[in-house]
């Protein structure tokens, strides 16, 4: 039972190596990958509440930006051409920007959340380093206890 534990906590340390390596190899493939379904989000945007709709008002309330690259972004979609910009877009808490680019903020969002992503990277490796670290250690005293074990170091009860 230990050798299988050991070779289940192998195979997990193995998939985390692989999927760690895979990620830091496809890193701007990902970055495309979020702007492009950004963009399509914010062409697809309107205050009814669809998921994806509420996800940019999120982005652009918590991180105070406006559109992909900047605030110009909107005026390609059908909700600009209809109501203007979004009220996640304001500088302020209570406005209502409609057309006028003074009252939100200009700063695209993209870059903000790629900042942030990678800033944050290193406590995330850190993280992933300790917790491969006791992996490790798990698999290597299953190892040793199953030999002791089968050596007969413990009297079988």
């Amino acid at each position: 039972m230990l050798k299988l534990y050991a070779m289940f906590l192998t195979l997990i340390f193995l998939v985390e190596l692989v999927a760690a390596i895979v990620g830091f190899v496809f890193r701007h493939e990902i970055k495309n990958s979020f702007k492009n379904n950004y963009e399509k989000a914010l062409k697809q945007y309107n205050a009814t509440g669809d998921y994806r709709s509420d996800a940019v008002d999120k982005i652009q309330n918590t991180l105070h930006c406006c559109g992909v690259t900047n605030f110009r972004d909107w005026e390609d979609t059908s909700y600009y051409s209809e109501k203007g910009f979004p009220k996640s877009c304001c500088k302020l808490e209570d406005c209502s920007p409609q057309r006028d680019a003074d009252k939100v903020n200009n700063e695209g969002c993209f870059i903000k959340v790629m900042t942030i992503i990678e800033s944050e990277m290193g406590v995330v490796a850190g993280i992933s380093f300790g917790v491969a670290c006791f992996q490790l250690i798990g698999i290597f005293l299953a190892y040793c206890l199953s030999r002791a074990i089968t050596n007969n170091q413990y009297e079988i009860v």
